[in-house]
Parts: C-alpha cells; sequence; structure tokens
C-alpha cells in the first residue's frame, strides 16, 4: 500500500519521517518537530495511499510516534490521545498509546487505526485557526467584531474580535482575553470558543469584551509549538520594552480597551504539558508591583471560576504561583496587567486529552468555556448588586 506523508498542510509539523508499506500492517513513524525552538510536543500532518483504487487495503494501520521522551510532558503513553480526521469526518479522538521499548532504554509510542481510505489527517491536539475562528464568527450571527489591529513579526493579521467598542471614559465592566501565545495549546482556543460563544448568547446583557484569539499567529500558520521559542517567547515579552511586535501590537489595544470601558479582568488561555491529566488550573501573578487590592480581587476571580468549573473540569490544586525554571526573565501577560494596569489577570491551563479518567472532546473545551464565561458574568452581577 503505497503512501505518501504530507506536511504542507494547515498548521503542518512532523520530522524524522519513515514509511513501512507492508501488506498486513503499514506503519508511519514521525517526531515532532521542534522548528527552532528549544522544546517540541505539535504534530500534524497527512497520510495519502496512492496506486489504484481497487489495490486490496489492510485492516490495520501504525502511527508510530518517535522520541517522546524530548517532548514536553509526553511521558505518558495512554494520556496521550492525538486525533485523527478523514475524509467526510470529523476529528476524533485516537486510544490510548501503547509504549514499545527499544533496546537502548528510549521507548516508541504506537496507535493502531484503520488505514488512510484515501486520506488520513492525523494531529496532537484538535486543531484551531482562522478556519475554526471563522465558522465560529458565522454560528454567532454577527455578534463579533473582527477587526484587525495589526501585524505579526511575518506580517499576518492580528485580529481582535470584541462585541462593542465602548467609548471613552465607558463604565460598561470589561474583559480581555487572548490565546495562543504559544501558538499550539489549542486547548485553549477552544475553551475561548465555548466563552465567546456564551457571551453572543447574552447579547448585550454581556460585560464589553475584547479578545486576541491567535495571537502568536506566525506560529499556529507555520505549525510551531511555540513554547520558548526563539528570538523571544511571546508570554514573555511583557517587559517595559515589548521584546515581541505582537506584545506591542497587543498592549496598545489594552490600553485603548481600559480607556473604553470599567476594567474587570484579564485571561490569558494556554494549555500544560502534554500528558497532563489533572484538570484545568489556573497562574497567577506574584510580582512585587502587585497591589493589595488586585491580589485580593484576582483570587476572588479564581475561586468563582474554580467554583463553576466544578469537580468535573477543574484541577485540586486550582489557583497556582509559577515556580517552574524559566528561560526568559521578563514578565508574563498577565503579570503585565496586574503590575502595569492594576487589573486582575489569570493565566488558565487546560489539558490535551483528559481530565482524570475523562476524554476531552470538543464539546467538553467549549462547556469549560461556557462556565467560566458563567463566573465571569456572575461575579460582576454581584459586583453591581452591591
Amino acid at each position: 500500500m503505497p503512501l505518501i506523508v504530507d506536511t504542507d498542510c494547515p498548521y503542518g509539523n512532523a520530522s524524522d519521517i519513515a514509511v513501512s508499506e507492508t501488506e498486513t500492517t503499514p506503519e508511519v513513524s514521525f517526531a515532532a518537530d521542534p522548528h527552532g525552538g528549544p522544546e517540541c510536543l505539535w504534530f500534524c500532518f497527512r497520510v495519502q495511499r496512492t496506486g489504484p483504487a481497487d489495490q486490496p487495503c489492510p485492516q490495520q494501520f501504525r502511527l508510530v510516534l518517535k522520541h517522546p521522551q524530548n517532548m514536553l510532558g509526553a511521558s505518558d503513553a495512554a494520556a496521550l490521545r492525538p486525533v485523527i480526521k478523514r475524509p467526510g469526518s470529523d476529528w476524533e479522538r485516537l486510544g490510548p498509546g501503547v509504549a514499545e521499548p527499544l533496546p537502548d532504554g528510549r521507548c516508541n509510542i504506537v496507535w493502531e487505526t484503520n488505514p488512510p481510505e484515501p486520506l488520513l489527517e492525523v494531529a496532537f491536539c484538535y486543531p484551531y485557526g482562522r478556519s475554526e475562528l471563522d465558522l465560529l464568527l458565522a454560528e454567532t450571527d454577527g455578534y463579533w467584531h473582527d477587526d484587525v489591529i495589526g501585524v505579526s513579526q511575518e506580517a499576518r493579521p492580528i485580529i481582535r474580535l470584541a462585541n462593542d467598542y465602548g467609548e471613552p471614559d465607558g463604565q460598561r465592566p470589561g474583559v480581555y482575553l487572548v490565546a495562543r501565545q504559544h501558538s499550539s495549546e489549542t486547548p485553549g482556543s477552544w475553551v475561548l470558543d465555548g466563552l465567546f460563544r456564551y457571551m453572543a448568547s447574552l447579547g448585550e446583557a454581556a460585560p464589553l469584551v475584547w479578545a486576541v484569539p491567535l495571537t502568536n499567529i506566525d506560529g499556529v500558520e507555520n505549525g510551531d509549538y511555540g513554547k520558548d521559542n526563539f528570538p523571544y517567547d511571546l508570554n514573555r515579552a511583557w517587559g517595559v520594552v515589548p521584546m515581541r511586535h505582537e506584545t506591542l501590537v497587543i498592549r496598545r489595544d489594552l490600553l485603548r480597551w481600559r480607556e473604553r470601558c470599567k476594567p474587570m479582568l484579564a485571561i490569558d488561555f494556554h494549555a500544560p504539558g502534554g500528558c497532563e491529566t489533572y484538570g484545568i488550573y489556573c497562574f497567577r501573578g506574584q510580582g512585587a508591583n502587585e497591589s493589595e487590592e488586585v491580589r485580593t480581587a484576582t483570587q476572588e476571580w479564581s475561586d468563582i471560576i474554580e467554583a463553576t468549573l466544578g469537580e468535573q473540569y477543574a484541577a485540586d490544586d486550582f489557583c497556582r504561583i509559577a515556580t517552574y525554571a524559566s528561560r526568559w526573565e521578563t514578565p508574563r501577560f498577565a503579570e503585565y496587567c496586574a503590575e502595569t494596569l492594576a487589573i486582575p489577570a489569570l493565566s488558565t491551563e487546560t489539558p490535551y486529552a483528559m481530565v482524570g479518567d475523562k476524554v476531552l472532546e470538543v464539546p467538553d473545551y467549549r462547556e469549560a468555556g461556557r462556565r467560566i464565561g458563567q463566573a465571569i458574568v456572575q461575579k460582576l452581577q454581584e459586583r453591581a448588586s452591591t
């Protein structure tokens, strides 16, 4: 069964590709490509069967992931659940991977599925890019304005959604949201998608929401993982002097938003290590310049979001302070918002595949986003009544 592996596709990423075209169980082996960064995790590619259409097709097909020990947090084969897509079907999860040991102590991770007939798309997690964003805009009936607020370092449009533009010195409660500072952390996009849909359902009763859903658009389109990528991790580029052009663009948009509403909260949507199954959690800043008022308000926001997500989605250790080693000493988005703009800010982390034993599908991500939106509105209503 002749097979062709193609990374020239949306968000394409794979390397060290090999094809075994046996008659019984053909196999494609591959690795995640770091794309110039120090970390790798994301992969996305197509496998196409060529040859005569009436050629007999084997019953099984193997996908073999090489070098998982070099991927960020990808050590647990059973918790790695990539997604596949066949022509005319939606993306769907594969089952748990199986570790196959190698003689030197390393291992590969293997999944078996049906062969390409004639095409099979494979990705680390459900992709989310401009086409998914366009679908959101279409399905929310024009509720969201989509405006280009600047361009990326590679001159791609940076799109900001807004449900209203506010007005100078406006007093409508405001929320600012970003996702995909690390370009392949697609669970964050799907959660934000659910939040967008919930806010659209509220119409004018929603707070004023501005959001940049595809922040690191170059990395998204190029198929980068995007965590700590050189020349500068986008989420570590929020110092006094912006270290990325995207940061400069979004910072100026934040300042516009702040002057046109009553700023209440900023959230940055991420995904954690590849095999984490603890549930959704958040990081908050601990900067020396953060006021006690902002610190208290941030904890209140965290508490209501945790309660609304509930045991189904929230991690037991929900609100955390980042203590892991970083390659960068400059502030994150949430720290910039809290310290420089005096706005409560959180960074959420949503697992790629599972919460405990529960396998996450697109409706789960959207439901988590709906609940976060519900928590935001509930908290704003409580404040308005006091």
